[in-house]
């Protein structure tokens, strides 16, 4: 049978120091999400990036506001975004489909109920989906807080064994991670509250930060899903936690038995 993973890449992954999309990370991922496949798990993959790939197509002459910088930049970074990953997946003969949701999507039963039917289709069916928030029609107060938030939600929708959160450093740290002697905390057992540690510095790139990770992780491995946090720029950290990950530095929240 095969094992179910939502993996989650956030746009401080996803992009370069000066904004830019990253084409030689995109790869890396792509190479690692189709090593998973051959290995009889079924991928979601939840991806940031659009705005920040559509802030750099467009130069405004005037002000916008947070909503209508949101809505253009999105609306224009996630067809680039997703042309992107056309390409490169289809290298490995994998099909994608697209998926922009927004928040009220998981408070309809009946919506609910049909992006549900619509991801389990697709994955029945050999189909990548790629899932990302609809920016072109949230607004502020219907948004979810980050694609973390998302993710998490994601993986209780399509019944996942676990979710992986790929963010720019190794794991959930037990002090600054930049002072000597810092360490990253390789496990967090049901239960363990860990908030202390938590900074609450968001990426430049994106709205989320380890304060959401930490929260969406706790409340996910609540429902028995088991979730890592780790870091998407180290090479084939995706296939690295597969095969061993006793060797592989990142901070796992066990799931609690259901």
């Amino acid at each position: 049978m095969k094992k179910r993973i939502v993996v989650k890449v956030g746009s401080n992954v996803l992009t370069t120091e000066k904004g830019k999309l990253d084409i030689t990370r995109m790869s890396a991922l792509v190479d690692q999400i189709a090593w998973l496949r051959w290995h009889n798990y079924d991928v979601v993959l939840v991806s940031s990036g659009a705005v920040a790939c559509g802030r750099k197509e467009l130069q405004v002459d005037h002000l916008l506001d947070s909503v209508e910088q949101r809505q253009l930049f999105s609306a224009m970074g996630q067809v680039k975004l997703i042309n992107l990953y056309y390409d490169l997946f289809r290298e490995y003969n994998i099909h994608i489909g697209q998926v922009l949701t927004t928040k009220e999507n998981f408070q309809s039963e009946r919506s609910y109920q049909n992006q549900s039917a619509c991801m389990e289709v697709m994955l029945e069916n050999g189909v990548l989906p790629i899932v990302n928030e609809n920016d072109t029609v949230s607004i502020e107060e219907l948004m979810f807080t980050d694609n973390d938030e998302l993710s998490g939600l994601i993986a209780k929708m399509v019944g996942a064994q676990m979710l992986v959160l790929l963010t720019g450093v190794d794991g959930l740290y037990n002090g600054d991670p930049s002072e000597p002697g810092s360490e990253v905390i390789r496990t967090i057992r049901p239960g363990d509250d860990l908030s202390r540690y938590i900074q609450s510095e968001k990426s430049t790139a994106g709205r989320g930060g380890m304060a959401s990770k930490y929260k969406t992780a706790i409340n996910v491995a609540a429902t028995g899903i088991k979730v890592i946090i780790a870091n998407g720029n180290s090479d084939n950290i995706l296939i690295d936690l597969a095969e061993k990950p006793k060797e592989t530095i990142h901070t796992e929240f066990i799931g609690s038995e259901k």
